[in-house]
């Protein structure tokens, strides 16, 4: 058809298409750039060193923990640590920290280097997509704590921690409050001080060399061998578990590892690497509390079971 009115329709639908399209484009490329929270030295073939504030472009997430990215800034590629990069602006604020639960804010808070004022903005545990605010406090009668502020969502997008006054964001928020107190125990003085997180295992670290591990404090023994708090080389803390001689051959060790190395779950310890000369040493992620010992009975079982 030819008429005005139906070139008049097509044309409308075409330009909505084009818009929508370039719109879904626009946003796959802008969410495609990461910035960086952390400085990071690169320490293997492949992986790809950045300062702090480096914006990067993200190729492939086909590893969870290690992405292949592009620096907009040297042009070159190489692999990434996923938790030192963030994606959207609130990420990238010096106070704000990701995936911190209320306990961990006040120790963190509390550590050297932060003082009365010190504070940090956390999600929420127990309302999803809301925030919470956790203050550093000097009080005279109960000395150093922390105090904790809920930051409510408005329908609008804003924030706000008493209804008297909200905020367009939480920069604003955290802007107004360093100003002045307002209704908190103090203003707020600096973001709490925080260390890089630790990187991710590197996936191509599976058998090691033993001199790459120190031993520093042992948790515990049991059946098959002892379980102790290490070091592997000289930056990461893990729990290293050395299995007595001849409990099992390295055959079967190798071939029970294997299978373990692949599973991930929230409650399992995460099995990293092995030194596979006798005496097998076993490295898995190092947790705080109590649970290396248990490990033994889920990878080794008796010798010739």
């Amino acid at each position: 058809c030819n008429c005005p009115e139906c070139c008049k329709i097509f044309k409308y639908l075409l330009d909505q298409h084009l818009s929508c399209t370039l719109k879904m484009l626009f946003t796959l490329k802008v969410i495609n750039v990461v910035v960086a929270i952390y400085s990071y030295e690169p320490t293997h073939d492949g992986d790809l060193g950045f300062d702090k504030g480096d914006k990067l472009k993200i190729l492939n997430k086909d590893d969870p923990e290690w992405y292949l990215a592009e620096s907009l800034t040297t042009g070159q590629q190489g692999y990434i640590p996923y938790n030192f990069v963030a994606l959207s602006t609130v990420e990238t604020e010096p106070w704000f920290f990701r995936n911190i639960s209320r306990n961990e804010a006040m120790r963190l808070l509390l550590a050297p280097g932060n003082t009365q004022g010190s504070f940090l903005i956390r999600e929420s545990e127990t309302a999803k997509g809301s925030y919470s605010l956790s203050v550093r406090d000097l009080d005279h009668n109960t000395g150093e704590g922390v105090k904790h502020y809920r930051i409510r969502n408005m329908d609008n997008g804003g924030f706000y921690i008493t209804a008297k006054i909200s905020f367009n964001s939480l920069k604003e928020l955290v802007q107004h409050h360093s100003r002045d107190a307002d209704g908190l125990c103090t203003k707020l003085v600096k973001p709490c001080q925080s260390r890089a997180p630790q990187k991710p295992w590197w996936q191509d670290e599976w058998e090691i060399p033993r001199e790459s591990l120190k031993l520093e404090r042992r948790l515990g023994a049991g059946q098959f061998g002892e379980v102790w708090m290490g070091v592997y080389n000289n930056d990461r803390k893990v729990a290293i578990k050395n299995l007595k001689m001849g409990t099992m051959s390295v055959e079967a060790f190798l071939a029970e590892a294997n299978m373990m190395k692949n599973l991930q779950h929230s409650r399992l310890v995460r099995l990293f690497a092995v030194v596979t000369q006798e005496p097998i040493y076993i490295v898995t992620e190092y947790m705080e509390n109590d649970t290396h010992s248990c490990f033994f009975c889920l990878v080794l079982p008796p010798a010739g079971g």
